[in-house]
């Protein structure tokens, strides 16, 4: 439920078109629902502004659709996310719902029941490298089910800065970037260097040895002498589209 459910049910029941015992019915399992093995938490898009988006790794394909099922039926208007899911769990969600889509690419799964753009600009999700794809899909989609327009700028990493130059009017006219990087994680100093707008930097766990696994990434992002950008986690594309969508409202 969000703030326009809320207030729909509020004037129906003063308008008379709904009881007040049917009104509890419906805001009975506020502000969170459990099942056992979860607590289902309808209350976060009037809260936060956009639903419980569900984390799939770790969960039993059968506990996902249960919490996806829980949030479909009480939440009625809005977009459901499914991050860090597989084939099986698409499986087990699709029974759920047919209009589930599966994103193989940045193991997404989606079921969009609400259009409405409510950013006030662009996002622009750029990429170093191909390798860093799957990270910058997930941050694509969490944004775009979060209402807000997209653009990407994909594999104009530092190795050949051209590519990411002849953009640079696409980059300049984003309300927020998304910078999605591996290797050493440089890319998203240049980017800051050539705009004025907040740059969230996405480190990737792409890269050889001595990358660690995405930490050299993470580092030389956090040490960036760019004052506009700011970072979050190695791999979280989820989470980077989260703070852009945020910032997007504003």
């Amino acid at each position: 439920m969000n703030e326009k459910d809320l207030l729909y049910l509020l004037k129906s029941v003063r308008a008379g078109s709904l009881s007040s015992e049917d009104a509890v019915e419906r805001l009975k399992h506020l502000p969170f629902e459990d099942l056992g093995f979860a607590k289902v938490d309808h209350h976060r898009a009037l809260r936060q502004g956009f639903a419980e988006v569900i984390f799939g790794k770790g969960k039993t394909p059968k506990q996902v659709a249960e919490i996806a099922k829980a949030l479909l039926r009480r939440d009625t208007s809005q977009n459901l996310l499914i991050t860090r899911a597989d084939a099986k769990i698409f499986a087990a969600v699709k029974r759920v719902s047919r209009a589930a889509k599966f994103h193989e690419l940045a193991g997404v799964i989606a079921i969009q029941r609400n259009r409405e753009i409510t950013g006030k600009g662009t996002i622009c999700v750029v990429s170093a490298g191909t390798s860093d794809i799957p990270v910058a899909e997930e941050a694509v989609l969490t944004a775009e089910l979060m209402g807000n327009r997209v653009t990407r700028l994909y594999d104009v990493g530092v190795a050949g800065i051209h590519r990411l130059l002849q953009h640079r009017e696409e980059l300049t006219k984003a309300r927020v970037i998304i910078c999605v990087a591996g290797m050493e994680g440089a890319l998203p100093s240049v980017v800051g260097g050539l705009v004025g707008v907040a740059v969230i930097a996405v480190p990737t766990s792409i890269g050889y040895g001595a990358s660690f696994g995405g930490v050299a990434a993470l580092l030389g992002m956090l040490n960036s002498c760019a004052s506009n950008v700011t970072v979050v986690n190695i791999d979280n594309g989820f989470g980077a589209a989260r703070v852009a969508s945020c910032i997007n409202r504003l």
